[in-house]
């Protein structure tokens, strides 16, 4: 069975030492998120994530989820309940919410590490409360005080749980289709009628109530996505004080078998004149919803995050401790009847991958996450602008790149173990399946893609991309003299002044074909992934050499880097020249001629 153990140190750099986030949290206004409350909170997590949710991961995936038709319900995995009912008494589930609505205030980024370790230790776990997260952040943004007071403040408690409703049978990421009606019953409500399938923690037993937002049209509503409105509606109706009564017309008809993240209820959710309440304006729900949405982007990233760190803690464990065959250079065991395989340089290439993408996936995970806190916090509102132009631009990275990595990772751990990879017990080919899952939910790699080129850089021209570019120019400015970061910052200069001219030219020749931009998407994202990890790669080496940690930690950090500069960095030029070969090597061939 594969175990888990929170990698305090490596976060603690990453906040610390990288991001300086005691002087951000200052800055911002957040006095009570002072480095002693930064710690427990980490401790805490890590305790509650290594004795409670991880124990359960496997459990989760052998048992998973049960419906029962007769009364449309769903019975967790055994323990997930209590472990439901521990995070919620550890006050867990409003972290990073306002302490006005009952939250503990402190910054996102000091929440996404725990989310994190979430993430690794059970990740069907962590779906339950995914969700909820974002429906506070659709809430605070656009709930009334009423539904504040009655749905806002009991899903920061974690006595209710949210749910995001958007997709239906016939309709996926074109939400401009969908079919579920909404119609006025003249006292404030609405009923609420409809389909809605992929509901994420739709039905369970963990919670007393839970509390759907949902996407519906109006009677008189236009067509398309311009009006498309946002509702509340709970599983249990509730009265004007939030008690709640008899069950509301919305039940779930079945749940969905995956191939991973069994213990996490994927649902079929059937509206049938559902009691629900607008959220913000009529027509103007799809607004309230991208709230909602880039919140469970940049979290399901941390999923991708989370997996791969999992993945590369057990396969590095089994790599010390498998004897397999000698060096090549020589017996480095001799005591020993053969060497363990971590000797070997092949074995060593999927180590180090995992390694470089998981530190550096961190901090570009914790980067975005810190970016949160800025826009709602900082009172420059110049910066703030800026801000939210580089968050906007990193989400759909953060989301896929993450995500993808995270398979890439599992992959290199299920390989490293060898034939024992395959085999159930270990737990590697349940980490594999449950990555693989995550580049799909919450918009695939390809919708990521699509936001990033289409509107992150034609749509807004490139407005978090040139922030982006300023800071790093202003880092190699920084270390432009110094020689022990030369053999990073020149190729870091020349990665992004390639980055600058390659949007450019996609951006000009779009101009002749729209396709270009749906051509280049894909490469173009990857491309922008592993340049920013570039970035993040040759700050670690800077913030290690200036720390006062163990020489074995920063050389760790200086020889991870090198690896990723000689032997991932160079994957952009694979990504540049599918670029630069256009839309014609795609769209050339007639769509009949696919099966010729």
């Amino acid at each position: 069975m594969s175990s888990y153990k929170a990698p305090l140190d490596d976060i603690r750099f990453a906040l610390y030492d990288v991001l300086d986030s005691d002087a951000l949290f200052a800055k911002l206004g957040f006095g009570e998120a002072t480095r002693d409350i930064v710690d427990a909170v980490l401790e805490e997590g890590a305790r509650f994530n290594e004795t409670v949710l991880a124990p359960l991961n496997k459990v989760g995936d052998e048992v998973g989820c049960k419906f029962d038709p007769a009364d449309g319900s769903v019975a967790t995995p055994p323990g997930f309940a209590d472990a439901y009912r521990q995070y919620v008494e550890g006050g867990w589930p409003g972290l990073v919410s306002p302490a006005e609505l009952g939250g503990q205030g402190l910054p996102h980024a000091v929440g996404v590490p725990i989310k994190e370790m979430i993430d690794a230790a059970n990740l069907s776990w962590g779906n339950f409360p995914l969700l909820s997260h974002g429906a506070t952040e659709a809430l605070g943004h656009y709930g009334d005080a009423w539904q504040k007071d009655v749905f806002l403040k009991r899903l920061i408690s974690g006595e209710w749980t949210g749910t995001m409703c958007l997709t239906e049978p016939h309709c996926g990421t074109d939400l401009g289709l969908l079919k579920t009606k909404a119609v006025a019953n003249g006292d404030g409500t609405y009923s609420i009628s409809g389909t809605k399938i992929f509901i994420t923690a739709g039905e369970h037993d963990m919670a007393g109530n839970i509390v759907h937002l949902v996407l519906a049209r109006l009677p008189d509503a236009p067509a398309g996505s311009k009006g498309i409105s946002m509702f509340i509606v709970p599983k249990l109706r509730v009265d004007a004080d939030g008690n709640t009564g008899e069950r509301n017309g919305v039940r779930c008809g079945s749940i969905e078998h995956k191939m991973g993240i069994h213990g996490s209820a994927t649902c079929v959710m059937n509206f049938d004149a559902a009691q629900g309440w607008l959220v913000g304006e009529a027509n103007k729900g799809l607004v309230a919803m991208f709230v909602m949405m880039n919140t469970a982007r940049l979290a399901v990233g941390l999923q991708g995050l989370g997996l791969a760190d999992r993945a590369l803690q057990n396969s590095l464990r089994y790599a010390r401790e498998r004897l397999q065959m000698r060096s090549l250079t020589g017996a480095k065991f001799p005591e020993k009847p053969a060497d363990p395989i971590i000797v070997h340089p092949d074995v060593r290439r999927m180590l180090l991958t995992q390694k470089a993408l998981v530190e550096g996936g961190r901090l570009l995970g914790y980067h975005a996450a810190s970016l949160v806190d800025v826009v709602g916090h900082v009172q420059d509102e110049g910066e703030k602008a800026q801000a939210d132009a580089l968050l906007g631009f990193l989400t759909p990275i953060v989301k896929a790149c993450l995500t993808e990595w995270g398979v890439e990772c599992t992959y290199h751990a299920l390989q490293c173990f060898g034939g024992h990879g395959y085999i159930h017990e270990h737990g590697m080919e349940q980490l594999a399946r449950d990555a693989r899952i995550t580049t799909l939910y919450e918009g695939t790699t390809g919708i990521q893609a699509l936001d990033l080129m289409g509107r992150k850089i034609m749509q807004q021209q490139g407005a978090g991309l040139r922030v982006f570019l300023g800071i790093i120019e202003a880092f190699c400015k920084e270390h432009e003299a110094d020689d022990a970061l030369a053999e990073y910052v020149a190729p870091l200069r020349a990665k992004a002044a390639e980055w600058q001219e390659l949007t450019i030219a996609i951006g000009r020749g779009a101009m002749a074909n729209a396709d270009e931009v749906g051509a280049a998407a894909y490469d173009y994202l990857f491309y922008s992934g592993y340049v920013a990890l570039a970035y993040w790669w040759a700050r670690s080496v800077a913030a290690a050499d200036a720390s006062s940690r163990p020489q074995a930690f920063k050389d760790a950090k200086r020889e991870t880097a090198r690896f990723y500069f000689a032997r991932l960095l160079p994957r952009t030029l694979q990504h540049k020249a599918a670029i630069e070969s256009g839309a014609v090597s795609l769209m050339a061939l007639d769509a009949a001629a696919f099966d010729a």
